[in-house]
């Protein structure tokens, strides 16, 4: 049971290009640095909080069953 699944063509073939070829331009690697997602997360400053609203919203419309979340 300790047999690997067969790799699909598209598998084989990024499999031999990671392994065995040369990057294609001499920046391969800075160009995959800038292709990765950021580490941190932009937040941008607004005057209301929509999530807050949309909230404030459905409680306006629903009933709770416990004051939970009456703070």
């Amino acid at each position: 049971m300790d047999k690997e699944p067969p790799f699909n063509e598209a598998e084989e073939l990024l499999a031999r290009k990671l392994t065995e070829e040369e990057p294609q331009s001499p920046n391969a690697e800075k160009e995959a640095v800038k292709r990765l997602s950021p580490r941190w997360e932009i937040r941008i400053q607004t005057n209301r909080d929509p999530i807050a609203e949309e909230t404030k919203a459905y409680r306006e419309i629903a009933r709770e069953v416990d004051n939970r979340y009456d703070k």
